[in-house]
């Protein structure tokens, strides 16, 4: 190496898969329960379960020693919903059945899929994004054409598609915004979901001209409520999943928690510490909240905007204060409120400016009159919602 060489480093990266962020919790659930497992799982249904919804505070002790893991471990919850629809989507994926994942944007419905695969398979890499270029190779596969032209049909230049590659080695495949895709291209998961194989016409007469899916493999799908009409799922492919609806988080107290916690995670990535008021939180979390559901908590009735008020809405706001309160210092983070809110509410509907305007005039007015100090400083930033 001369002088003027340098080694450089591999880029560090943003956010990491499941798989690797929560290997240490994957790896010590996988020796903690050494139960009965369906084929090709790495973790029993119920450590999947525990795994995904956390250990309820509780410590596991591993019933004998091991070289690399530690001997007690309290695992963490990762996904703030019900127990119970964790619990259903697993036993779904335990028979091998399809599951499709609905609900508003914003409700952790690729979360959910993303921690579901890891712990069942390994990976969560086995993905297709849907959108209205995708095309069925994306389901089913494509061709090396370099070496389709240089040596014909044959194996080697086949390349899988996520769904083919899950297949073949029996693991979960993801299928995200899957109404986003045409319906002739939703439909090759019909024969794929109904038959477990693909054919491969172009090896027709060799051994590779099938290929059978391994046990163990299934799909998960997620698709917006919103994208309804968008493309439309058949019957057919309807009937191959089981559907589970993601509701918005129900606790006050667990969504301001989560957009806490993710909120802060966002503004270290970025080099910074998490300096937001709790007051803070609980105002931009209750609004958000209100505006959602059409209704405050205290009974008030409030016309909801058309664009969703969703948690991950939340997460951005509140991420986007801290990164303000740690790099733009000089004011207070609740004067930021009303603009951050301004940028969400017009993302689909003019008119939802009006309805935002609505609510300060509203709820903010009168929390503001009850005597509360952080709803009377909201209530005088109205004007910077003109």
């Amino acid at each position: 190496m001369t002088p003027t060489d340098t080694v450089t480093a591999p880029p560090a990266r943003q956010t990491l898969p499941a798989e690797e962020f929560h290997a240490a919790e994957l790896a010590f659930l996988a020796a903690h329960d050494e139960g009965p497992r369906p084929p090709g799982w790495r973790l029993t249904p119920r450590s999947v379960v525990t795994f995904v919804c956390g250990s309820g505070g509780e410590t596991l002790k591993l019933p004998k020693p091991h070289e690399t893991l530690p001997d007690r471990l309290v695992i963490t919850p990762k996904f703030v919903g019900e127990r119970a629809l964790v619990e259903r989507c697993v036993v779904t994926l335990a028979g091998e059945r399809g599951l499709l994942l609905v609900g508003e944007p914003g409700t952790a419905k690729s979360m959910l899929s993303e921690l579901l695969s890891a712990a069942v398979c390994g990976t969560s890499a086995l993905t297709v994004q849907g959108t209205a270029g995708t095309t069925e190779d994306a389901f089913r596969y494509g061709w090396n054409y370099a070496l389709l032209l240089a040596q014909g049909p044959s194996p080697q230049a086949l390349v899988d598609s996520p769904v083919l590659g899950a297949m073949r080695t029996g693991r979960v495949a993801r299928v995200e915004e899957i109404t986003r895709c045409l319906p002739e291209v939703q439909d090759a998961l019909v024969s794929i979901l109904s038959d477990r194989r693909v054919s491969v016409p172009e090896l027709s007469g060799t051994d590779d001209a099938q290929v059978a899916a391994a046990p163990g493999f299934t799909v998960i799908a997620t698709a917006n409520l919103r994208d309804r009409g968008v493309s439309e799922m058949s019957a057919a492919l309807k009937r191959r999943f089981n559907f589970e609806t993601v509701h918005p988080i129900a606790d006050v107290d667990a969504e301001t928690a989560l957009v806490r916690r993710q909120a802060a995670a966002a503004v270290e990535r970025a080099g910074a510490a998490f300096g937001v008021d709790d007051a803070v939180l609980d105002v931009l979390v209750t609004v958000f909240r209100d505006l959602r559901a059409g209704r405050s908590a205290e009974g008030w009735d409030v016309e909801r905007p058309g664009t969703v008020m969703s948690t991950a809405e939340a997460v951005q706001v509140a991420a986007s204060l801290g990164v303000a309160a740690a790099y733009l210092p000089g004011g207070d983070a609740v004067d930021l409120v009303p603009g951050h809110l301004l940028g969400v509410v017009r993302k689909d509907d003019p008119a939802d400016h009006a309805r935002l305007l609505g609510y300060w005039d509203g709820p903010v007015r009168r929390r503001a009159e009850d005597g509360s100090a952080m709803w009377r400083r909201l209530w005088d930033l109205r004007e910077n919602l003109r």
